[in-house]
């Protein structure tokens, strides 16, 4: 039952909806969970925004797992006075993106949020309704994990690391990659697995997601998390969708782009939002660039494909702050 664990919020009378496909991780593992405490599962063909409360009302589904990007979709939806007409009462938004009291609040529904990959058996779950967003909850018991440098030396508190996970039960993990020796060494170094996500624990001592290790971007001298960055641009009123990533600099190092999806009927002006987020975040997080298209790529499990955004760069059409004369500068104290 490795993973089901982690599924401590759905019980024997829960209907669990099913909508990521049956070969990911995010659609095979509630639904082990679901059958291991007598519950029932109703399968849709794919997640729509449009037809998603339709969907848990016709199946009377409990509960669900909604990507992040899902989770902003919803939110993204006029207030409705059906707001709270259906059947959901658990949500797990992984990762969480959303202020989930807010979206409990909205909805009727209780939030949790949990930290998981196909390789290992969901090693972080939270509480009820976080209290902040990129929180992946604390280690659920039988779990065994450490944050580490390069060196796979412990990192100190506060300290961004790499999670890295050990095997408490036997099978609970993956024992390596099919046909590849290289990949499976490099994985599994020092006897951890290494998940390749940066994390740091919080004052309160929670497991807060910092970035894809290769997602992280480095600017002029500082780590930015793509994640912080993104979650930031989704609260726009106006943005649908939203991918950060890097793209060379003239000078070293990398800029920061940030390529947007506007909300059905919505535009976007790039120095409007560059205000909107500069009492946001610290200086050095703000993107250069603004690029609007009319979708972000994704995969068949809505995972976006960073590589494409990065492979593209800054295109003609893209808007450079700097080239418009808004430079923004370390804000000064006193």
């Amino acid at each position: 039952m490795s993973g089901t664990e982690g599924f401590k919020m759905v019980r024997a009378d829960d209907r669990y909806l099913c909508n990521l496909p049956l070969f990911h991780v995010g659609g095979t593992i509630p639904v082990m969970g679901m059958l291991a405490r007598g519950g029932s599962v109703a399968i849709i063909e794919a997640f729509s925004t449009g037809e998603f409360w339709n969907q848990v009302r016709d199946t009377r589904s409990t509960c669900i797992l909604l990507l992040g990007a899902m989770a902003t979709f919803i939110v993204k939806l006029p207030a409705s006075l059906q707001d709270r007409d259906h059947t959901l009462r658990t949500v797990i938004i992984v990762p969480l993106a959303e202020d989930a009291r807010a979206f409990s609040e909205r909805f009727g529904v209780t939030v949790w949020t949990l930290y998981n990959m196909s390789e290992i058996s969901t090693q972080l779950v939270s509480g009820p309704n976080p209290p902040r967003t990129g929180i992946c909850g604390r280690p659920r018991e039988g779990a065994h994990v450490r944050l580490v440098d390069e060196n796979d030396c412990e990192v100190g508190p506060g300290e961004v690391g790499e999670l890295i996970v050990h095997a408490g039960d036997p099978w609970s993990l993956n024992s390596g990659y099919f046909r590849n020796e290289a990949a499976t060494a490099k994985a599994w170094r020092n006897g951890w697995f290494h998940t390749g996500d940066a994390f740091r624990i919080n004052e309160d001592g929670d497991w807060v997601f910092f970035d894809r290790m290769k997602d992280a971007i480095r600017r002029r001298g500082e780590n930015v998390s793509s994640f912080e960055v993104e979650a930031e641009v989704a609260r726009h009123p106006a943005v649908n969708e939203v991918s950060v990533v890097g793209v060379p600099s003239e000078l070293s190092e990398e800029e920061l782009i940030c390529v947007v999806a506007c909300v059905e009927g919505m535009s976007l002006d790039p120095a409007e939002l560059i205000e909107f987020l500069r009492p946001r975040m610290a200086h050095f997080m703000i993107p250069r660039y603004v690029r609007i298209v009319d979708a972000l790529p994704r995969t068949p499990t809505a995972k976006i494909r960073k590589h494409l955004l990065r492979e593209e760069g800054v295109t003609p059409a893209t808007w450079d702050r700097e080239a418009a004369g808004i430079r923004i500068r370390r804000d000064k104290i006193g």
